[in-house]
């Protein structure tokens, strides 16, 4: 008997105009990827812009039996991030749910 699987992806693109190095955006960054990881319970990872000082691209992802609920847990994690972000910008937001 198979049950249903749904992973949900969520990649959020950031612009940091405050910062000035690659260790003060790391700061930002690994700080809120921190918080989503323990206050979210999803992976979450810098996926992209990796050198360069003013932009991030993160991902999230999200396991669930129900689509609803990994979609439910994607908007929270983007309202964290629009909350949370210390000064950055959100410039790019892209969802996906796959259904296995």
């Amino acid at each position: 008997m198979s049950s249903s699987l749904t992973v949900g992806l969520l990649r959020v693109v950031l612009h940091l105009p405050e910062s000035g190095s690659l260790k003060s955006k790391r700061q930002v960054v690994s700080g809120l990827l921190r918080r989503l990881r323990q206050e979210h319970h999803v992976a979450a990872a810098e996926v992209g812009e990796l050198d360069r000082w003013q932009l991030a691209e993160l991902a999230v992802a999200t396991v669930s039996a129900s689509g609803r609920h990994a979609d439910e847990v994607l908007a929270a994690v983007l309202a964290y991030v629009e909350a949370h972000s210390d000064g950055a910008r959100i410039t790019g937001v892209s969802t996906e749910l796959i259904r296995l």
